[in-house]
């Protein structure tokens, strides 16, 4: 009844003053709103508590994505679809290695710079990839991309640029620094495929890198660029550290290119990085050494020294010589007796790089083994220390200086300081230079503080073999003047019974 009587009296004053039915229905609506949207923020508030967070959008890894990103580093935009599929990356990445396959001279004057550079950002594409990917290769992509490795790395190397020098006049820094024009493509072809040996597999690449794969890469060492026997380097070394079951081919394979150029061509740039690797290979032999190991250093490390340019790699044979000294010490002396069969007589730069290494050699050599090539080394350095070369002569003179060396001179010194003493005095008398008079003297003082009674009985010996050579030179020019004299007489008596014709 009250709501009929409300909603009646409403009625009538809404009808006599109409404002109050304006104002009644406007506050009404208005408040019905405020209603309606206090619901709708509860309603939306608790829409958002149920809602579940969304998940954040992974970073995509398909070629697509690392060329772009390549793209971008070197200034460009990305481009293609965001989400292509497997088949399409893969085709994408078969024609990339089919344009690398293009192999430029660099030489040749119709070739387009252009082109050059577009190959050149594909290899650096292709090396983001092989960088970049978490997952091996697949094999239909391997067996495209060593094909065009060894399209661009196996070709035939230009002839040296001076042929017509002899090596051992080249200097060392001349041997072998001839920079290749192709070097900015094939720089990124190494490092693509040093890439791959690191990060993939052995048993993957075993039919990609074989044997003849093997053989292709040595006989580039001998190309004149540095920069590439370096990078040469590098892949080989990690391919005989990695491939275990092709350490003894390779092992063959340097030593038939060491002899090669030892007895036939006596030419080649690549000896010193080949013995480096050596160098390394032989600091893991275990202990004993196998007998193949020995063979190689009797006849193969040993006659290196043979070569007239042996100076451009004479650092690293020295050190893959004492590194089989040091591991077994009865090897110095086949070591000793081989670098005095080789030791130079006429080129004076070798004779001073033989006697430091014979220095050494010395620290590490068996003592027993020294006893029996005592005479044979401390005569050849005697020999050297007269020698009319100031720099050989001074090597040598030098070399007594060396306390160890004298230590284990001295266990023959009644066979040894004879042929030392005659050196000195030699010196003393007819050499020209002074520096050299002056070191002689200080050799002579020291030799005569360690063995002062030996010392003058080797002189005294001296000096009786230089007045018997003297009475001999006097014989024979008496006898020589008797015969002088007796043809004389005969020619003349000949001469006074020939008759004169009237």
């Amino acid at each position: 009844m009250m709501l009929e009587r409300g909603s009646y009296w409403t009625r009538r004053l809404s009808f006599c003053f109409p404002c109050f039915g304006l104002l009644g229905s406007s506050s009404s609506s208005s408040s019905s709103s405020r209603r309606r949207r206090r619901r709708r923020r509860r309603g939306e508030m608790g829409a958002r508590k149920k809602a579940p967070k969304a998940s954040p959008k992974k970073k995509s890894t398909t070629l697509q994505y690392l060329f772009d990103l390549d793209a971008i580093a070197n200034g460009g935009g990305g481009g293609g679809c965001d989400s292509p599929s497997p088949k399409s990356e893969t085709e994408e990445l078969l024609s990339i290695i089919s344009i690398c396959s293009f192999v430029f001279t660099f030489t040749d004057p119709e070739e387009s710079p252009a082109q050059q550079e577009l190959k050149r950002h594909k290899l650096n594409q292709i090396l983001s990839v092989v960088k970049s990917s978490r997952k091996p290769l697949e094999d239909r992509i391997l067996t495209p991309l060593f094909a065009m490795l060894r399209d661009n790395l196996f070709r035939p190397l230009p002839p040296p640029c001076n042929a017509s020098v002899p090596s051992e006049l080249l200097e060392e820094e001349e041997l072998g620094s001839i920079y290749s024009p192709a070097w900015p493509h094939l720089v990124l072809v190494y490092d693509i495929l040093h890439r791959l040996v690191l990060n993939i597999e052995p048993k993957i690449l075993q039919t990609h890198i074989d044997e003849p794969f093997l053989l292709n890469l040595l006989n580039l060492f001998n190309s004149e660029d540095r920069r590439e026997r370096e990078a040469l380097k590098n892949i080989y070394h990690r391919v005989y550290s990695k491939f275990a079951s092709h350490r003894s081919f390779m092992r063959k394979s340097m030593s038939d290119a060491f002899l090669h150029f030892v007895f036939e061509s006596e030419r080649h740039c690549g000896i010193g990085e080949l013995l480096e690797i050596w160098g390394s290979i032989i600091n893991g032999f275990a202990l004993p050494l196998k007998e193949e190991h020995r063979q190689f250093l009797v006849k193969v490390l040993v006659p290196l020294h043979k070569p007239k340019g042996m100076q451009s790699y004479h650092r690293q044979l020295a050190y893959c010589v004492t590194q089989f000294v040091q591991k077994e010490p009865l090897l110095g002396g086949v070591v000793a007796k081989g670098i005095l069969r080789y030791w130079p007589h006429t080129n004076s730069q070798k004779e001073v790089l033989i006697i430091g290494e014979m220095e050494e050699l010395v620290e590490y050599i068996d003592p027993r083994e020294f006893a029996k090539f005592a005479v044979p080394i401390c005569s050849q350095i005697a020999r050297c220390m007269s020698s009319w070369n100031s720099q050989v002569a001074e090597r040598a003179l030098y070399i007594w200086n060396n306390e160890h060396f004298v230590k284990m001179a001295t266990q023959a010194m009644e066979q040894v300081l004879p042929a030392v003493v005659e050196a000195l005095e030699k010196n003393l008398q007819w050499h020209w230079s002074k520096a050299i008079k002056q070191l002689t003297v200080d050799v002579k003082a020291m030799m005569e503080d360690m063995e002062p009674v030996l010392y003058s009985k080797c002189l005294q010996e001296i000096n009786l073999r230089t007045s018997a050579s003297a009475q001999e030179e006097m014989r024979k020019l008496k006898w020589e003047r008797l015969e002088m004299a007796a043809a004389t007489t005969l020619l003349a008596s000949h001469s006074s019974s020939i008759p004169v014709s009237n």
